[in-house]
């Protein structure tokens, strides 16, 4: 059995040893929340069981538990300085074995590890079950979700480390533009200018794995206003955010219409 609201009360505790006043480990505290809610929200829309919904609900809650250290030794979010996924599935499977302050029975920690490991790959791979690959479709769905709502809510400064103007008068990178063209999402590590970075919090919308999730993009407006909270002040900048912006809702659109398979 599944505890969340004990898991939650464990993950609290493990809080404690970061600076939970830093803007960044604030932002990441607030994030895990709302990816839990988010994989609620897509739970529900899809009729799942309450086994389903709880399992959801625990990799949410520990999907980003590599965050935190990341950020209290390298205050960067930056991939190239830490995998975190990678440091999470360590710290919860590994030889301290974390993953049993969360929950006794071992019953789900194949799809636990396996989902945490691959959420923020580029994509997902290959090798495994229907469930797992289930539960890995959800936290990369849920994990975007709320990161709609930060790319929304907190300060370009925290999200870029430069000011809006600085950012939109930047040019985007043709590698980076061919990936969008491509209908793609974009590799991290291709990322040059800061608007490269921004163009890649629309690319991942081309990475989203369910109609329900589509439908609550859709329907929010996410990618509409995620695309026009930057000023550019670049032309050739500004005219390709707004073709981005309707092939990411075009992707959509087409994607909320088809059907799921289930688990």
């Amino acid at each position: 059995m599944i505890d969340l609201l004990y898991a939650q009360r464990i993950f609290d505790q493990y809080l404690d040893q970061f600076c939970r006043e830093d803007e960044k480990i604030k932002l990441k505290i607030v994030h895990t929340q709302g990816v839990i809610r988010c994989a609620g929200e897509i739970s529900a829309r899809m009729g799942l069981g309450a086994g389903e919904r709880e399992l959801a609900g625990l990799i949410a809650l520990l999907h980003d538990i590599g965050r935190f250290e990341q950020l209290k030794r390298f205050d960067s979010f930056e991939p190239s300085v830490m995998d975190h996924a990678a440091y999470g599935v360590e710290l919860l499977f590994g030889e301290r074995k974390m993953i049993r302050d969360f929950i006794k029975e071992d019953t789900w920690d194949h799809i636990i590890c396996e989902a945490i490991a691959r959420h923020s790959s580029y994509d997902i791979g290959d090798g495994l079950s229907p469930r797992a690959l289930f539960h890995a479709r959800m936290i990369r769905d849920a994990d975007k979700l709320d990161n709609c709502r930060v790319k929304l809510e907190d300060k370009i400064e925290v999200l870029l480390g430069c000011s809006p103007e600085a950012a939109g008068s930047q040019a985007i990178s043709p590698e980076i533009w061919q990936e969008c063209l491509d209908r793609k999402s974009i590799h991290s590590e291709k990322r040059r200018t800061k608007m490269d970075y921004w163009v890649s919090y629309i690319a991942y919308f081309f990475d989203i794995n369910f109609p329900e999730t589509a439908k609550i993009i859709l329907d929010e407006q996410y990618v509409q206003r995620i695309t026009e909270r930057m000023p550019y002040g670049c032309k050739d900048t500004a005219q390709k955010m707004e073709m981005l912006c309707h092939m990411a809702i075009e992707w959509l659109e087409k994607l909320a219409m088809t059907k799921r398979d289930d688990i």
